[in-house]
Parts: C-alpha cells; sequence; structure tokens
C-alpha cells in the first residue's frame, strides 16, 4: 500500500469547509515537535471547530503569518497566546486569535482514542509543561555527556 503524501497547504479547502459545516476534520499530522504525544505520520489527531475562548493546553491547529502549519499546545493566555511543541523548549510568544483554525478534540494512537477532555489527558499536559525546564536541563546533561563518553 502507498502512502497518500498531501500537503496541509492542498488539504486547506476541505478542511475548511468540514469545519465551517460544523464538522470535525481528521488528519495526520507530520513532524516532531508534538513528541512524545503524538508521532508525527502515524498518530491522527481530530480536529473540531473553535467555540469560544481556547484556554490553557488547548491545542490549536494554526497558520503563522508566513503560511507555516503549526499544532502546538496553548501553555499561556492573554491578549495573544503562548504556545509550545511537547518536544520543544522555546515558547512561542504573540500567537495571535485569528491564526487559529481549529482545535484538537481527540487524537488516535496504535488504535486507540484520547479524547482532550478526560481528566488523564489533562494531567499529562499540566505534567509535561510544568517539567519543561526539568526535561531541558536533562537534555543538557546528557548531550555534554554523550559527547565526552562517545566523542561527538
Amino acid at each position: 500500500m502507498s502512502e497518500l503524501n498531501v500537503r496541509l497547504e492542498e488539504l486547506l479547502p476541505i478542511m475548511t469547509e468540514c469545519l465551517e459545516a460544523g464538522h470535525s476534520y481528521t488528519f495526520t499530522p507530520r513532524g516532531i515537535s508534538m513528541l512524545p504525544m503524538l508521532r508525527g505520520g502515524r498518530d491522527t489527531v481530530t480536529l473540531s471547530p473553535i467555540q469560544g475562548e481556547l484556554r490553557k493546553y488547548d491545542l490549536p491547529l494554526y497558520r503563522r503569518p508566513d503560511g507555516k502549519f503549526i499544532l502546538h499546545r496553548i501553555v499561556k493566555t492573554g491578549t495573544t497566546y503562548t504556545c509550545a511543541g511537547d518536544n520543544q523548549f522555546i515558547l512561542e510568544e504573540g500567537v495571535e486569535r485569528s491564526w487559529f483554525i481549529a482545535v484538537v478534540t481527540s487524537f488516535r494512537r496504535n488504535g486507540k482514542e484520547y479524547r482532550c477532555d478526560q481528566l488523564s489527558y489533562r494531567i499529562y499536559c499540566v505534567l509535561w509543561h510544568h517539567t519543561r525546564r526539568l526535561r531541558w536541563f536533562w537534555f543538557r546533561v546528557k548531550r555534554k555527556l554523550k559527547r565526552i563518553f562517545c566523542g561527538e
């Protein structure tokens, strides 16, 4: 079976039509910025229309002014939003509400569906976000040890 490789840009009209009609839209995101929660090219996410204001730990799909599509978690709200991928240590500040296309309401991994309103999901979000600095420190230590002992 061959893999269908379609850019999100090409799917945007269909996605927008579904969302505007009040339906959800499922697709397979690419990239590593949302590891360990989402594995690019393997897991699927279900997008739904945005209802009201997004909150901390919501997972919107948005499009930057440069045209790049991003699927990152909201880690701070205010007049603009601050977002970050689970596999990133640098926060993206200044994300505008007008950039948002939809919000992830569930994702599927290894055949099992997880809803973003489940308590276990919210606990994961809180723990993962609040251990960001500790994970960054561990990453740096691990990288230095690897250079020392493996000569990289």
